[in-house]
Parts: structure tokens; C-alpha cells; sequence
């Protein structure tokens, strides 16, 4: 089962509603769910919260060490509660992916995201689950640094709530740790409404169930 919930981003109000915060949101989200309210806690270097569920304690984090040391909180909670990089979800920001997509993985690189590269050289592992949440991509890369610290217009913001929304969904699915139904569940994307049905017209009888 996943035990620690991660969610990247940076500290303050001048980030609070950019791009680079979309992992910051999710948990802010899974905390409101639970009924839990995050802390500081000077130990870990972040906002912690813990979830006391009927499958276990679980702990929920938001680093407070800015992006690029976000190894710095993930470790030390990791090896204090004895949490293995598998039962560890990170959310965070993906570029590849646009607004409104979320697409939830296991392992694999950090496709220079350095959020993620120093949680890798932290726990020494990348075998953790990573919750991707699709900001879209400037076009150009050297673009990215100031794109990612942009707040979103309202539509693409709006889009990235609707995919926390979605990946809540498998939050059970998580806690059971079974992952292969937590994946179908977040990479589902919202059902269609079907079409409404057409009324007969007076020389046709109605269609039977």
C-alpha cells in the first residue's frame, strides 16, 4: 500500500498558484478527503500530516525546501517510519502531458525534473510511484523554467483540478495497494454522457430495451 503521499512544489505565495505547485494541490486535496490538516515539522523540512485509516497510519507531505531539495523531506520521513521508495507516490508537475491529463507510473528517470532528481539521489532509488500531472509545455525549453513558475490561465488551471479530481478517485485503490486498479482508475478520464435517446416517430413502434 502506498504510505506516504508526496506532493513537489515550492514554498510561499508567490507560488502558491503556479504550474510548479500542482503536486502541492493534490495534496492539499487528499488532506481535505482524509480530514487532516498539515503541520510544519522542522524534522522532515515540510508540512506533514498524518492520516490514521482504517488500512494503517499514513503520512502526507508537502517538502518545504524548495524544488530542487526535495530529497531533503522525502528521506528522512522514508527512513524514519521504515516507508519503502514502493510505497512512496510522488505528485508532481509534467510537462509532457497536457492540462487536464494525469497519468500514474512506477520507476523510470526524472526527465530532468529536479524535483524528482533529488528525491532519487536522496532515497538512492527512483523505484517509487510518481502521480503525473499534465501543465502542458511552453514549446521551447528554454522557456520551461519561467513557464513551469507562471500561474496557469483559469481553463488550464480548471483542468488540472478535474485530473486531482480523477486520481482521487484511485485513492482507495492505493491504500489496498492495488496498484493495477488505481492506474486503470486514474488513467480512465471522465465517461462520456451518451447521447440522448430518439424518440420514436409515430409510424415506429419503441425500441425494446
Amino acid at each position: 500500500m502506498i504510505r506516504l503521499f508526496v506532493g513537489l512544489g515550492n514554498p510561499g505565495p508567490e507560488y502558491e498558484d503556479t504550474r510548479h505547485n500542482a503536486g502541492f494541490w493534490y495534496i492539499d486535496a487528499l488532506a481535505r478527503r482524509f480530514g487532516v490538516h498539515l503541520q510544519p515539522d522542522r524534522a522532515y523540512h515540510g508540512l506533514v500530516a498524518r492520516a490514521n485509516l482504517p488500512q494503517g497510519p499514513v503520512w502526507l507531505l508537502q517538502p518545504q525546501t524548495f524544488m530542487n531539495l526535495s530529497g531533503k523531506s522525502v528521506a528522512p520521513l522514508a527512513r524514519f517510519f521504515k516507508i519503502n521508495p514502493d510505497e512512496i507516490l510522488v505528485a508532481h508537475d509534467e510537462l509532457d502531458l497536457l492540462p487536464g491529463q494525469v497519468k500514474l507510473k512506477k520507476g523510470g528517470g526524472h526527465a530532468g525534473h529536479n524535483g524528482l532528481r533529488d528525491i532519487h539521489a536522496q532515497l538512492g532509488t527512483g523505484d517509487y510511484h510518481r502521480l503525473r500531472l499534465g501543465i502542458g509545455h511552453p514549446g521551447v525549453k528554454h522557456e520551461v523554467a519561467a513557464y513551469v513558475l507562471r500561474k496557469p490561465p483559469q481553463p488550464e488551471r480548471e483542468a488540472i483540478y478535474k485530473c486531482i479530481d480523477q486520481a482521487l478517485d484511485a485513492t482507495e485503490a492505493l491504500l489496498a495497494g492495488d496498484m493495477a486498479k488505481a492506474t486503470a482508475q486514474v488513467h480512465a478520464g471522465p465517461q462520456r454522457p451518451k447521447p440522448p435517446r430518439k424518440p420514436p416517430t409515430p409510424d415506429e413502434p419503441p425500441s425494446q430495451p
